[in-house]
């Protein structure tokens, strides 16, 4: 089984779309990432959290796992994310003599 970390990238910083939601507005994404998580399952090794850095346009991560990047494809169908930005996907690299 491989190891993929997945960034959440926008155009607008996680700070910034954190600052211009309403409570209201933040509940209903929070439950749609939740119902996301419940879907994706024992895929999900760290549901990750919202970042700020000098790359503005990464604004969270999470770390999955899957058989295949093509499995992986499919759990990532239908994320909350892909509503508001873009999403990467590098693969961990096993590291020699570990």
């Amino acid at each position: 089984m491989s190891k993929y970390l997945v960034l959440y990238r926008s155009d607008v910083s996680a700070q910034e779309q954190m600052a211009n939601t309403s409570p209201e507005q933040a509940q209903a994404g929070m439950q749609a990432w939740n119902d996301w998580f419940a879907k994706a399952g024992p895929a999900v090794v760290d549901g990750g959290s919202p970042v700020s850095g000098e790359d503005r346009t990464i604004g969270g991560y999470s770390v999955l796992q899957a058989d295949s990047r093509e499995e992986l494809d499919r759990i990532l169908e239908g994320h909350p994310h892909r509503s508001m930005g873009t999403i990467e996907v590098l693969e961990f690299l096993t590291m020699p003599g570990m």
